[in-house]
């Protein structure tokens, strides 16, 4: 076996353990021979210590990568629903910024959570969110829109920015986030999501790195439908029919690449 997959599978292990350890299914003397060369009791105190604070550290990463979804619950009912996360869902590997992904799933499940049920999706968009602060950074060079007068549409691959994507949901959850992006003392920065709610407006949200800074955009179906195609990846022809005769390429290529979230064309072999 390749001496790195030993070196994972090792580290797999002891953090398997360790997390059976700090809940309590199993007892501290299992780590020995997978933690550093410590006394049983120097270990049996560490980890007690890092027991007390485990329910501290997922509550602080879940608020660091779902941080409306804290603000919509409150502190109290964050910081019960990111222990019982980490109880029933803990971390697989050691960096707690890939932990989270299943958390959309676990608050839809949650009969405490039931009588509010947009806050399912209002999670799967800050998970989108977060995958896209942490994606690789676009080129630098900006797409050479003089390729679209010649190349053949069905050849043409229209590339988006790294980590774009898409969260349709029945409930508004671009307007949600959005409202949590505005000044706290701004009195009218619930206004819009007060009127999706009266008119059950349902919501698709854009979610795409401009540079440096995530944005988020509530799209039309078509936008959607394209958008989700060129995702896929297909060519440019099958995006527009995906699209739909409603839509408006001329306009969405102009925003595209006045917002970064197009970053590069190129013709298939």
């Amino acid at each position: 076996m390749n001496p790195t997959d030993t070196a994972h599978r090792r580290e797999a292990l002891r953090q398997q353990l360790l997390l059976r350890v700090l809940w309590r299914d199993a007892d501290s003397g299992v780590l020995q021979g997978h933690a550093r060369p410590v006394g049983a009791h120097a270990l049996r105190t560490g980890v007690t210590a890092y027991r007390g604070n485990a329910g501290a550290v997922a509550a602080r990463a879940l608020a660091g990568t779902f941080p409306t979804l804290a603000e919509l619950v409150g502190d109290d009912t964050a910081d019960a629903l990111a222990r019982d996360f980490w109880r029933q869902q803990p971390p697989a590997r050691g960096d707690l910024a890939q932990w989270g992904d299943a958390l959309p799933g676990f608050i839809a499940a949650s009969a405490q959570l039931a009588d509010e049920p947009f806050l399912a999706d209002v999670a799967r968009l800050e998970w989108q969110v977060h995958r896209a602060s942490r994606a690789a950074d676009a080129p630098d060079a900006v797409p050479d829109l003089r390729a679209l007068a010649d190349a053949d549409p069905s050849k043409l691959m229209l590339t988006l920015a790294p980590g774009t994507a898409l969260v349709s949901s029945p409930w508004p959850v671009a307007a949600i986030w959005l409202a949590h992006r505005r000044p706290a003392h701004d009195e009218a920065r619930f206004a819009d999501v007060r009127d999706a709610f009266a008119g059950d407006r349902a919501e698709t949200a854009l979610v795409w790195r401009d540079g440096p800074r995530v944005r988020v955009a509530a799209v039309a179906a078509p936008d959607a439908a394209f958008v989700r195609a060129l995702l896929d990846p297909l060519p440019l022809s099958d995006a527009l029919d995906a699209a739909g005769s409603g839509f408006a390429f001329d306009r969405w290529l102009a925003d595209a690449f006045a917002s970064r979230l197009l970053t590069g064309m190129n013709l298939q072999e």
